[in-house]
């Protein structure tokens, strides 16, 4: 069905209002007693939650459970009480976060209250509107983030304003998408916590239980080069086109045009060694080049499979190792004749085979951007995305109506 089909039907024939925010609400912001940091503000006998920005979750419009600080007896007079069930909004410092709050409570001077409402509408079907209208506006920001909105600004969005009975469609239509994006999010942090008792459990070995041997014992690093016409962006790896945390790697936007790169093949194993603490690693599964900032490990010993010392270097105690000796403070780097010193334990091919058919399939499920919950998850946020467009865009008159 087309976008323009599903929105006839929706509205049946009925006009849309456009409105400022001005005309559709009452608002101010939070406030909280000056100077800030002095300890009677806060906690104590009879406090209260006091939100602030980083309170409010960036999707879902929830707040967190427990906020970073309770507001004292003595401050809530100078401050502003929220009632369950009112929708905020911050307007500094990560702005454009929405919330409906689950709970009573105070809330800070960057976030804006809403209040006493003069049209008809549904709070949620607002709190989207709000949501989508703040993604625009970073969307077109200069700069790549909307770092503040003045008050004026802010009053005149225009917000459409369909029939109650449209609105809770819409907000119905959209909860089921978020509600679904929430579920998969959980399942996959049950299956990180898994995958992360199952990597503990597989990948430790008592002394005396198998052979050790260094990184420097089983492998070396790359000493051929590759000519720059032999390679495109699939297959040069930079440091910035390795994904953080384990994730791979994506094609390259920058390819050399001229020289020598330091070549890798299939089954080498590449990390970045630029600030280690980015978990950045990828298993080759061609032929290609990188340059300086990129580590080519190739085994040299057939003691340990590819995918298994993959495994092992893939395992935080491998990346906190790194930093331990990383050198520099802003930008540290990792000292490479320290990795080479990192113990491997050894177990028998056939071990080394099994943990790696249990380590790889949860890798598949829980990291992989093919296949797994985050493909899912990305999948289910275009399809969320698609709809909330289409749901919350109206055609829009050359002039707006006043009363």
């Amino acid at each position: 069905m087309s976008q323009l089909s599903y929105m006839e039907k929706l509205l049946d024939g009925v006009e849309v209002e456009w409105r400022t925010l001005g005309e559709i609400v009452e608002f101010r912001r939070g406030s909280f007693p000056q100077p800030y940091g002095e300890s009677r503000w806060y906690d104590g006998k009879d406090s209260m939650p006091f939100v602030q920005v980083a309170d409010v979750s960036d999707e879902g419009f929830l707040l967190n459970k427990k906020t970073k600080h309770q507001i004292s007896v003595l401050a809530q007079p100078k401050s502003i009480f929220v009632e369950t069930g009112t929708v905020i909004v911050s307007l500094q410092g990560t702005i454009g976060r929405v919330a409906i709050t689950q709970y009573d409570c105070y809330v800070d001077r960057t976030l804006a209250i809403f209040t006493n409402y003069k049209r008809d509408i549904n709070k949620k079907y607002f709190a989207y509107q709000l949501k989508s209208k703040f993604d625009l506006e970073k969307k077109h920001a200069r700069g790549s983030t909307l770092k503040t909105i003045t008050k004026a600004e802010f009053s005149n969005f225009q917000i459409p304003i369909p029939p109650l009975n449209v609105q809770a469609e819409i907000v119905r239509i959209l909860d089921t998408f978020t509600e679904l994006t929430a579920e998969l999010t959980a399942e996959l942090t049950a299956r990180q916590q898994q995958y992360a008792y199952y990597r503990d459990q597989l990948l430790t070995f008592e002394e005396g239980e198998v052979e050790w041997k260094t990184l420097g014992e089983v492998s070396q690093y790359s000493k051929e080069r590759i000519g720059s016409e032999q390679l495109n962006e699939k297959n040069y790896v930079g440091v910035n086109n390795l994904l953080q945390d384990k994730a791979g790697k994506e094609n390259s936007s920058h390819v050399p045009t001229k020289g020598n790169s330091t070549k890798y093949q299939e089954n080498d194993i590449l990390i970045g060694n630029i600030r280690p603490y980015l978990k950045k690693i990828w298993q080759a599964d061609c032929t290609g080049g990188t340059n300086g900032d990129v580590l080519v490990i190739h085994i040299t010993d057939e003691v340990v499979l590819p995918r298994y010392l993959y495994q092992i270097l893939a395992d935080d105690n491998f990346f906190n190792y790194n930093m331990q000796y990383a050198k520099g403070a802003k930008m540290p780097r990792g000292d490479k004749s320290k990795i080479m010193d990192y113990r491997i334990p050894i177990p028998p091919l056939d071990e080394q085979k099994r943990i790696v058919s249990i380590l790889d399939k949860f890798d598949a499920l829980t990291t992989s951007l093919t296949e797994g919950l985050p493909r899912e998850i990305e999948l289910r946020q275009q399809q969320y995305e698609y709809y909330r467009d289409l749901l919350l865009s109206f055609p829009k008159p050359e002039v707006v109506a006043h009363d």
